[in-house]
């Protein structure tokens, strides 16, 4: 048992244990209630890392007296399912549920997604998946329909106070019975710096208590530094995402692959790096030259299909395209004028001209009265667009 990492062994097994997500499972809401009726739809639990995920698919299971089978989508495939629904389907003759847990979901393709359908559909499994992506975009529709979706949010300082307090107190999983000596500012600062994250609050816990039993602020940040040699939540993150940036708008190709290296060598998500070369297209080079966001979208989609490592050398292409393509934010800055104006005169009316009149009244009302077609008129025509209050406004010089 002491072997494992102390994150595994804390994991809690009831909800007197497990701190947080009082949204949707504090006392009588609607998760924590079917729970307790055992009447739970399949599910989809998106939230970030650390946030309880897992321990609680492994409670409900607890909770329900279900067979808990737990895969990840990274090693999973349709012949694994496969295994795993004759199982069910055995155990459900014998009158036992089974909950498959499915961790990062949205790492399976459409074929795997739709081969669970069936399954889902006559309650051979109660599925829950777990996603740090947002399901609209990551899970297919038909499963999507299927389950109820729950928003976990990080968990607060308080919440990792409790977790961190516990696992120091706790004799049998934890570090109980070592003579671990932690103040209430330590472990407030470890929960500051673990930024919602249990996981990372116990790796570091367990890595201090190895380096020493007296706790100290020093020791923490020191452990920080080891156990998570990059915080991809913290200020190391943004500094590095900013050096990454500003490189590629230095058109600096050399700068930028080293901060990729780091960035990803740190263990930040790819898909993560592949959504801001996304932005830069748009923002940093824009018209200059338009297929730099077809590039991008092309390697998000490449780190989407074939995941870390493979994909490294998807985002290195992209980030040197990237630096070597001619720059111009006149999109960026075009549209935050607008944007302004937006703000400034709130929704002001559309010109009556170019208003859809798809009814009759709206005919009679003069919707669409004098709009010249600009392919009978000629584009040059002068016909103003804009509502009377911005007439003649310009946010681009060309």
């Amino acid at each position: 048992m002491q072997k494992r990492p102390l994150a595994d062994r804390m994991r809690p097994k009831s909800f007197e244990e497990f701190f947080g997500q009082e949204k949707i499972v504090g006392e009588g809401k609607m998760l924590k209630k079917a729970i307790e009726g055992d009447k739970i739809p399949s599910m989809i639990f998106w939230g970030p890392p650390g946030s309880g995920k897992t321990t609680l698919a492994g409670i409900i299971a607890e909770k329900t007296g279900s067979e808990f089978v737990s895969m990840s989508a990274t090693n999973s495939g349709v012949k694994d399912l496969r295994r795993e629904m004759e199982r069910a389907e055995s155990l459900g003759r014998l009158g036992t549920k089974t909950i498959l847990f499915i961790d990062e979901i949205h790492r399976f393709n459409k074929s795997q997604q739709d081969f669970l359908l069936p399954y889902v559909e006559r309650g051979t499994i109660t599925l829950i998946g777990a996603t740090t992506e947002n399901p609209s975009f990551e899970v297919n529709n038909a499963l999507l329909s299927r389950a109820r979706v729950f928003v976990l949010e990080k968990l607060s300082v308080e919440d990792l106070e409790k977790i961190i307090s516990r696992s120091i107190k706790d004799k049998k999983n934890g570090l109980g019975g070592e003579g671990i000596k932690m103040g209430k500012k330590e472990i407030e600062f470890l929960a500051q710096m673990s930024d919602g994250d249990a996981r990372i609050a116990l790796s570091v816990l367990e890595f201090a208590a190895e380096m020493n039993k007296n706790i100290s602020r020093e020791i923490i940040e020191e452990s920080l530094q080891k156990a998570i040699m990059y915080d991809r939540n913290g200020e190391e993150h943004y500094n590095l995402i900013s050096a990454l940036h500003k490189s590629m708008r230095g058109s600096d190709a050399d700068a930028a692959l080293y901060y990729l290296a780091r960035m990803l060598s740190g263990g930040e998500d790819p898909l993560y790096i592949a959504r801001r070369l996304v932005r830069f297209a748009s923002e940093d080079i824009g018209i200059a030259n338009s297929q730099a966001l077809t590039q991008a979208v092309d390697v998000y989609q490449a780190c989407h299909f074939i995941g870390y490592p493979e994909c490294s050398v998807n985002l290195a292409q992209a980030v040197v395209y990237m630096a070597k393509s001619k720059k111009s934010n006149k999109l960026y800055i075009a549209y935050n004028e607008a944007q302004k104006d937006v703000e400034a005169f709130g929704a002001l009316p559309v010109p009556l001209h170019i208003r859809n009149a798809s009814t009759k009244l709206m005919k009679e009302l003069d919707y669409g009265k004098g709009y010249k077609y600009s392919p009978d008129f000629g584009y040059s025509e002068n016909q103003e667009y804009l509502p009377e209050k911005l007439k003649g406004k310009k946010y681009l010089d060309f």
